[in-house]
């Protein structure tokens, strides 16, 4: 039975969608305007590099801005793969591997009209890793230095050419600059040097232009005509993103016709939404839904007896139908199709009995319970129905003698939990020592590396739970040597056993990234990513 509250927030969220719809209606009947119901409780940031986890690229990174190297994310048929962006091509230097040039694309403009070149790609990095800049922004750097961990130095060789030197040689470098998006220096002396303006007038090279934006209610994305990429032209003239957290609410506002896609519809709503009329989307997806755990002395998950045991009692079949399907078992933290799966001697299945017996060994159970707190969203972009699921995982493991205590937060909230590292007072100072968050596994270095290299235990990287350990460290600086594929795929393919083997994580399920739309949308591409590409979406 619903509560008072909820009842009151859904329709609270119909009304002011109502509203909403019929502002956009009135305001551009002679456009194409798509409405987008998406999972966040606010527009992800919009000033450079977005809040809010990968989710947001979709929305307020990739449509804005471009990154050096992107992510072709506007097929579905297959993976995508690193293509050019603003950089027409990036090498190591031969003589010192440690030294990448990028070419960088001719002819290139801002929304603004100013140039791209390399003062601005320099001037972008100085703005997010270097602290001293004028245009240093702490809320950009906190989102993005994470996820460039390898960047020492950088400098401008020509107008046209870039230097990045990385701080160790690192052949998979190059999967990092998808996530470094580049806006405009123009644009923010323009407006005062103040990010705050910026973050409503944007000015990036990207494929859509903010026309306005209302922190919590919505953003509205307008197609760029001069984009520079003409084979990526957004199919619509504008995206309206409208921030809906609530699953049910959001598939309600598609039955009323309020908006015309949401991600992440209900399970319990795809039915009737089919019986509608309206399309589910879902695709492969390099995306788990795992538990992080801490390794650090002390932690409930020091023993490995205890990671194996867990992952022993959970029936993932049975969260599969708890999201009617949209989802797909996981065995590890990537798909065993991966060619850097490997094989594992730890089989991630569901064993109550190995698990019981696991649990005894390590001195527990019914009688005598493990005790551990797991920080948890209370939903959001990634992290599909959160609050079942962890439902559900919490009374599996009470089978086993295990009782976790949830700390429910918002998503924003768990990633600074996340970014700070299992040893961070936030953390273990509270007694958390797990952290349920969804991790995109599309290549290299998002599925593996970043969570298993020493040199990225937080503030460093996101190697959440401090894994130190020497030989996969060892690994590590093999695979960052190796620039030949199939060679780099088995060094891969052995860390990954490693990590499945350890069993560092709780592996539950991978994510399918359902989203639903009205039939009046004839354009929707699912990429084989956590990115989706929304110049593909329209009627």
């Amino acid at each position: 039975m619903q509560s008072a509250s909820l009842r009151f927030r859904r329709l609270a969220w119909s009304a002011a969608l109502a509203v909403g719809a019929l502002s956009v209606s009135s305001a551009s009947w002679a456009e194409s305007v798509v409405r987008y119901g998406i999972s966040m409780a606010d527009i992800p940031l919009t000033s450079g590099q977005p809040d809010r986890g990968a989710g947001a690229y979709q929305f307020t990174g990739h449509t804005i801005y471009d990154p050096l190297i992107a992510w072709e994310a506007n097929i579905g048929s297959r993976p995508g793969k690193l293509v050019p962006g603003l950089a027409t091509e990036w090498k190591p230097d031969p003589k010192d591997p440690k030294k990448w040039l990028f070419t960088l694309r001719k002819g290139v403009k801002f929304h603004d009209g100013s140039v791209f070149n390399a003062d601005a790609v320099v001037w972008n990095l100085d703005k997010v890793l270097s602290d001293k800049s004028p245009q240093y922004d702490a809320k950009q750097a906190a989102q993005v230095r994470p996820r460039i961990p390898s960047i020492a130095s950088w400098r401008k060789v020509s107008d046209e050419v870039v230097e990045i030197t990385t701080k160790d040689v690192d052949a998979l470098f190059p999967y990092q600059l998808p996530w470094f998006l580049i806006g405009s220096p123009a644009q923010w002396d323009k407006l005062g040097r103040d990010w705050n303006k910026v973050a409503s007038q944007p000015s990036g090279t990207g494929p859509f232009k903010l026309d306005k934006l209302v922190p919590r209610e919505r953003a509205e994305l307008v197609r760029h005509a001069g984009y520079w990429d003409k084979a990526r032209l957004a199919k619509a003239d504008r995206i309206v993103l409208l921030p809906i957290p609530d699953a049910l609410t959001r598939a309600n506002a598609l039955l009323n016709g309020q908006v015309d896609v949401i991600e992440t519809p209900p399970p319990d709503a795809l039915g009737q939404l089919q019986k509608g009329g309206f399309k589910i989307v879902s695709n492969v997806t390099p995306h788990v839904w795992p538990y992080h755990f801490s390794t650090q002395p002390g932690s409930p998950w020091a023993d490995v007896r205890v990671r194996k045991a867990v992952n022993l009692a959970i029936d993932r079949e049975a969260i599969v139908s708890l999201l009617n399907g949209q989802a797909s078992v996981a065995r590890g933290q990537l798909d065993a199709t991966s060619p850097w799966f490997g094989k594992p001697t730890f089989d991630v299945k569901y064993d109550l009995a190995q698990a019981r017996a696991l649990m005894a060994q390590a001195g527990y159970g019914k009688s005598r319970p493990l005790k551990a707190k797991v920080i948890i969203a209370q939903g959001g972009s990634g992290q599909m129905l959160s609050l079942p699921m962890n439902e559900f995982i919490q009374q599996s493991l009470a089978e086993i003698g295990v009782q976790i205590e949830f700390e429910v937060v918002e998503l924003e909230n768990l990633y600074l939990h996340w970014r700070s590292g299992a040893k961070a007072d936030m953390n273990a100072g509270k007694g958390i020592s797990a952290i349920n968050l969804g991790y995109v596994t599309a290549d290299p270095f998002y599925a593996l590396t970043r969570f298993m290299d020493s040199r990225y235990i937080a503030p460093n990287g996101v190697n959440w739970g401090g894994l130190s350990d020497p030989q996969v460290d060892a690994t590590i600086d093999k695979i960052r040597t190796t620039f030949d594929p199939k060679a780099q795929d088995k060094l891969l393919a052995s860390l990954h056993e490693t990590l499945v083997n350890q069993a560092l994580m709780l592996w539950v399920v991978h994510d399918t990234n359902p989203h639903a739309h009205s039939p009046k949308i004839k354009h929707f591409v699912q990429a084989q990513h956590w990115f989706q590409d929304l110049t593909t979406v329209g009627y």
